[in-house]
Parts: C-alpha cells; structure tokens; sequence
C-alpha cells in the first residue's frame, strides 16, 4: 500500500475529520486511516433492536466550527444535515427533587435564578459579563493560536491574571453566585470536558458566554448524521478513506528526524511525507514510535501527569415514553465537592453518583421505535488508575443507576427498559486506544492548558502533528474541531519551510 507524497491522517473523530479537510483545502493528498470499521472515533453511532444511541458528543454548542469545514469547499453545511436549536440546554434534577431548567431565553434563566435567590439574578449577569471578557481572550485569541514557545504564555501572564485564570470554575462561579444549588449549575462546564470544576481553571468559565452566543444544538438524526456529512464531504473532495486500519507504529527516519510512514498490525505500510495523529497523544508517545520520543518541554513529568476521569455510559430503550423528561437532563446526587474528589483525586469507585441524561427521541422520534424512548446515561467514574474491575462493578453500576433512575426522573425505568448495554473506562482503553481509559485525554488544569498541553506539533519531528482532546486548546467539540484550525497554522508554517516534501495537485 504505496502513498508516497501523502498526508497521512490518523483517526477519524472530529479533529481528524477536520484536519485532514483542511489539508485538502490547501491542495494537498490526504488519506485518513481509521482503526475501527466505521468514521467518527468517540462520535460513534450505535443501533439495537431498532433503537439509536450517538456513542459519545451529543451537544453542538459552536456549529460555525462545523460550517467552516464545508465553507472551505464552497458548500453548505445545510445540504448535508439537519441542524435544530433547542429551547431547553439542560434541565438540572437535584436529589431533593428541587429543579433548574437552563434555557435559551435569558429572561428565563433569569426567572429560573431567583426561584433559588433573587439577590443571584444580578450576580449571574456580572458572572456572564466577566465570562464574556474571558471568552474574547481564551476563545478568540488563543483557542485557535499555535504555543510553540514559553514566550507565548508569558506574553499572557497580564491577561490571565486580570481574569482571575488561576481561579478554579468553581471559586470563579461562587464568587458571583452565592447559592449552593446554583453554584452547582453554574459550575458543571469542567465536567463536559474531563475536568473537575473544583481544580479546572476558570479560563472554562467561557463556555457561559459561548453557549449564550450561538446556541446549543442538535443535528437530527443525531452526531453520527454529522459524521456521516462530513464523511461525503471528504469523499467528494478527493480524501481516500480506509477503514480497519490499526496503526501500530509510526516510522520515524534516524537520518532526516522526518516521520516517513506508518505501519499497520498487518505489516502494511503507507509511505508519508507528513502525518497527523488524531487520537490520545499519550498513548502515542508511549506505544507508537520506532524509537522513543520524549514528550515534549513545559509538560508535566509523565509520573504527576493528571488524567481526566473515566465514563460509565449506559445505552437503553424503553417501551414507554417519558415526555416529561428533556432532551438533556443532569441529575445531581446528594454529595458534590467529595464525590468528585473521589472521583478525581482518590480514585474510588462509590456507590453514589451523578448523572447526564441524554433522551433524543425529546427532538427526533426516528431514535426509538413507535411509542418508544431511547436514552443514554453518562455517569463519570474514575479512570483506571482506580483499578476498578469493570468486568465485575459495571453490571452492579448498571444496576444501581436504573434503580436510581426508576425512583426519580424516569419512574417505571426497571419494568419497561429494553435493549440495553454499556461501555466502561476499560473499554475506552480498548476501543479508543485512551490511555488510562480516561475519557477525555489529559485533565484541563491550568498547568496543563496551552504550551504546558500536548504540543499539536512536535518539537523535533516537524513533519508530525497532533489534534484532538490531549491537545490545544483540549477537549470537547469546540475544542477538538479548534485544535485542527491551531494544526493547520502549523502546517502551513511547515510547508513555508519545506515546499517539496509534500505533492501538492494543480488545478
């Protein structure tokens, strides 16, 4: 399998996807390698028994991000997927039955706030007001800008102190909201992105202004209908596509310090003048390289590196409806600072829980069968440096949380609920190579964040790139699709400086 001349992508979730689209924009010969059978890495789409589960993202908060992607072709993203705005985000179920709902109307959320502490009302417009600052600095400026050197950071220092960075969301959200129940709600952005909002910096706290800006949205048919356009996408434009292709080792030339091809666990090799991984870079620089690549300089030690937690996510249908319930509900156990703590910090599997909801057939009925219901429940855990066996707590957990559900939101769950599985840290080691099982790379600290983050280029190789969750600027949909616009900032850079290694096509 010769590819001589070729951009090789690895991985196919979002940040592949749009890396290696960016690179044919440019002109250049792209081929995408993908270990599973089918495109969308974590942003798998499963079916049993006639009902439908997007394996992982669920929200759309910044669909421009997606909109670019086709822009680059001259097409619309509107020719290729249905996309809805919802007018409830999140409905917030705390164990004392108490409720938040967090809408789009601000004049709601407003109403929603002062059922729990009118004086909050006025605090949450200053916590918006200051999210917006925060917004225009981390997202605007640095969400998309390459940190190659110290010097970048530093640069900032000014910035991020005046925007209170080294606050951790939590400190940020309670020093404008003063109720508890509220700091909860107002908090819980770290968690959609592997972090804890107790120790997660503050620069997250953007997510409050970003979703008010554009919305929180959702592509009908479910993400893996987003996968399947962008899929056609690259089709049209010329990407080859392979599937089944595990890669198992990245070769890297002693001689030149150029990366000139990958191998698969067949033995089959595609030659590569240049090569994007898209996957856990701590993984890869731990299993994939013919010789040992240090990490990179500014990243913590390997030993005092700090992983986001695991996921426990439960798939199942039911054979009754539930139209009471949201399209996406958070349910919040009794304990808060401790249960993460444990999660996080100490690493133990309790038996108590919080909880995401995710009820599609709210918006699109295709998900479930007539009269039916399909769900998914994500439940944070910690990772495997818990030593967990899943083999043994994931049917206990499975059990406790249907339980759990059948005595508050979901009342009946355990006589009506079908067709259900799920998916535990151990399985996001095997099927997403996730090292640690974490569910969400390397957690989003502040000494974790930007050029102390995976760099999206390496120092020495400079023909290999990273995206994704481990990289600049981390994870989550904005995230992961933004760390392929830093890449390509780089990859431009790269050719500027070596104009023949790569074939580029002429019109």
């Amino acid at each position: 399998m010769d590819s001589s001349g070729r951009v090789i992508v690895i991985g196919s979730g979002f940040g592949g996807i749009a890396s290696a689209l960016r690179a044919r924009a440019k002109g250049l010969n792209v081929t995408l390698v993908e270990r599973l059978d089918t495109l969308g890495g974590r942003a798998q789409a499963f079916e049993k028994d006639g009902f439908k589960h997007d394996a992982g993202p669920t929200v759309i908060t910044a669909p421009f991000l997606f909109d670019e992607l086709f822009e680059l072709f001259g097409k619309s993203s509107a020719d290729y997927y249905k996309q809805v705005e919802l007018e409830t985000w999140y409905d917030f179920v705390f164990e004392d039955k108490k409720k938040f709902s967090y809408r789009g109307n601000i004049e709601h959320t407003y109403a929603e706030i002062a059922k729990f502490e009118p004086n909050d009302v006025a605090g949450y417009k200053k916590l918006l007001a200051m999210s917006e600052a925060i917004f225009k600095v981390g997202f605007e400026q640095l969400s998309a800008k390459p940190f190659t050197s110290p010097l970048g950071m530093i640069k900032l220092l000014p910035q991020l102190i005046r925007l209170k960075s080294y606050q951790t969301v939590y400190r940020f959200v309670a020093s404008y909201i003063k109720n508890p129940y509220l700091q909860k709600v107002f908090s819980i952005h770290p968690l959609l992105v592997g972090g804890n909002p107790y120790s997660t910096t503050s620069i997250y706290s953007l997510i409050h202004y970003l979703e008010r800006k554009w919305g929180i949205h959702f592509i009908m048919g479910g993400t893996g209908k987003l996968v399947e356009g962008l899929t056609r996408l690259m089709g049209e434009v010329g990407i080859e596509i392979t599937t089944g292709f595990d890669v198992d080792e990245i070769i890297i030339d002693d001689a030149s310090q150029k990366v000139v091809g990958v191998r698969n666990t067949a033995g089959a090799i595609l030659n590569a003048d240049m090569v994007i991984f898209n996957g856990d870079p701590a993984y890869a620089y731990e299993n994939l390289f013919n010789r040992k690549l240090s990490r990179p300089l500014g990243m913590k030690p390997k030993a005092v590196t700090q992983y986001s937690m695991g996921l426990y996510v439960l798939y199942f249908g039911t054979q009754k409806q539930f139209p009471e319930v949201a399209h996406h509900t958070i349910w919040l156990g009794a304990r808060h600072k401790e249960l993460l703590k444990d999660i996080f910090e100490r690493k133990i599997a309790t038996d108590d829980f919080s909880l995401y909801l995710h009820r599609p057939t709210a918006t699109d009925p295709s998900f479930a069968p007539a009269g039916c219901d399909s769900f998914y429940v994500l439940c944070p855990v910690p990772n495997l440096q818990s030593g967990t066996d899943w083999e043994k707590e994931g049917p206990r957990l499975r059990n406790r949380i249907v339980k759990s559900l059948d005595s508050t939101i979901l009342p009946g769950l355990e006589e009506c609920i079908v067709s259900d599985f799920y998916m535990t840290p151990a399985d996001f080691e095997k099927n997403y190579k996730s090292f640690w099982g974490a569910g969400f790379s390397i957690a989003p600290l502040f000494s974790q964040s930007a050029y102390f983050r995976f760099r999206n280029q390496d120092p020495k190789i400079d023909n290999l790139f990273f995206v994704g969750a481990g990289t600049h600027p981390g994870a989550g949909l904005p995230g992961v699709v933004s760390s392929a616009k830093v890449t390509d900032v780089l990859v431009d850079g790269y050719l500027k400086k070596n104009p023949s290694r790569v074939l580029v096509e002429t019109a």
